[in-house]
């Protein structure tokens, strides 16, 4: 890791100058658009990790409409690719050696996507060491002391949360430009309205009538995910089942106060493709008859388009996830989050945007007691609720449009 940093930083010294002064005046003089590609689309087994990709690709395309973005993803199986391009319809997606051969020669610029981590890391040194190119990193969060190097590389680096932002200045990170940079799923657009409308419709659920809800364990149990064919990890597995009650009980709570207090139904619902069943057994299956009759339990997982036109129709969501509840304040939607240990500093992030009222550590018991008048509070003043999103979706909108303008400084758009 030294050694390849090391010499990242050495070709980055040689090579960047040459491509500025080079580079960026053959494609002015070429008259082609600037050529970015973005490193993204880590796994399609989550809703919220396929939402970074078009997040960053709407953002591309409002403030850099000149840029030509190719995609280089991990995966867009299951049906990821064919959303992406129907919202997309011109992006290049990169496959297969001679296709990112291609990219490398002909871009001008990488741009990491954003993320839970440096998580293409050994791909971005492979484009420093192999071009010589520039690159930066786009809204991740960072725990560990190992990446440092690569970001100060970076042209810029934006972290989603004051936390990873605050770790990388006390851990040496010297990027020249290092802030705040709102994770990308925040400007998703995708939409699948004919399904959102014909499932609302099968379950009797009523445009601004429901509240959405999403429970999850302390650790992800990746050995139920069919295309990971992970071993059972016994402590993690442990973990879950010493939690699982403590931590959805107050989902219940909250279930049952809304439902009995309020003329909303609540819609158990998914973020990756193991919580339909966290959802049945924890949730919903141990509802009092009154409450369960006004509670709809998905069955099945969804794509992202389809989660988001769902969530725009609601009147809020809360729950133990980060980026369903992201993908609704984008478009002004009320959502509360709840957190824990085993979870990244990700969380922080409602900190950041202002909205500290509806985030709650579930590690502390006075916060687990607060939730459940939060929700409550939500669903009887949607007005109040709505007003308190709009907040936030400015200032995260700010962010988004100083970020993009850095970027484009880099691109000499």
């Amino acid at each position: 890791m030294i050694d390849a940093t090391a010499s990242i930083t050495r070709r980055r010294f040689l090579h960047t100058a040459l491509f500025s002064a080079i580079g960026i005046s053959v494609c002015a003089a070429a008259k082609r658009p600037p050529r970015m590609l973005l490193r993204s689309s880590w796994q399609v087994v989550n809703i919220g990790d396929i939402a970074h990709t078009p997040g960053v690709l709407a953002l591309l395309e409002k403030h850099l409409p000149e840029v030509e973005v190719r995609l280089w993803p991990t995966s867009v199986d299951n049906g990821v690719e064919e959303m992406l391009r129907a919202r997309f319809p011109n992006l290049v997606i990169i496959k297969g050696a001679e296709s990112l051969k291609s990219a490398f020669d002909e871009c001008d610029f990488l741009l990491h996507g954003s993320g839970p981590s440096l998580v293409a890391e050994k791909d971005v040194i492979r484009w420093s060491r192999e071009t010589g190119k520039p690159y930066g990193i786009y809204g991740i969060t960072l725990s560990a002391q190992g990446s440092i190097p690569v970001l100060n590389a970076a042209k810029f680096v934006f972290f989603r949360d004051s936390v990873s932002l605050e770790f990388a200045r006390k851990n040496g990170c010297t990027c020249p430009v290092m802030a705040f940079g709102p994770d990308g799923a925040f400007a998703a657009d995708l939409a699948n309205d004919a399904k959102a409308e014909a499932f609302l419709k099968q379950h009797a659920l009523v445009n601004g009538k429901f509240l959405c809800c999403i429970a999850r364990l302390r650790n992800t149990p990746k050995w139920l995910m069919p295309g990971k064919r992970a071993a059972v990890d016994e402590a993690k597995l442990a973990r879950n089942e010493a939690m699982k009650e403590h931590d959805c009980r107050p989902l219940r709570e909250a279930i049952t106060a809304v439902v009995r207090q309020t003329d909303l139904k609540v819609l158990l619902c998914p973020e990756d493709e193991t919580q339909m069943a966290v959802n049945k057994e924890m949730l919903y299956d141990q509802l009092p008859a009154d409450v369960k009759a006004k509670v709809v339990w998905r069955e099945t997982f969804w794509l992202t388009d389809e989660a988001l036109s769902t969530y725009r129709r609601s009147a809020g969501l809360f729950g133990h996830e980060m980026h369903s509840p992201i993908l609704c304040v984008g478009y002004g939607i009320p959502a509360i989050v709840c957190r824990w240990a085993e979870q990244t500093s990700k969380g922080i992030m409602w900190r950041d945007i202002g909205l500290s009222d509806w985030l709650f550590d579930f590690d502390d018991e006075a916060d687990v007691k607060r939730l459940v008048p939060a929700v409550l509070a939500l669903a009887k003043d949607p007005v109040a609720a709505r007003a308190k999103t709009a907040k936030a979706r400015v200032l995260v909108e700010h962010r988004q449009r100083e970020t993009m303008a850095e970027l484009k400084r880099n691109l000499s758009v």
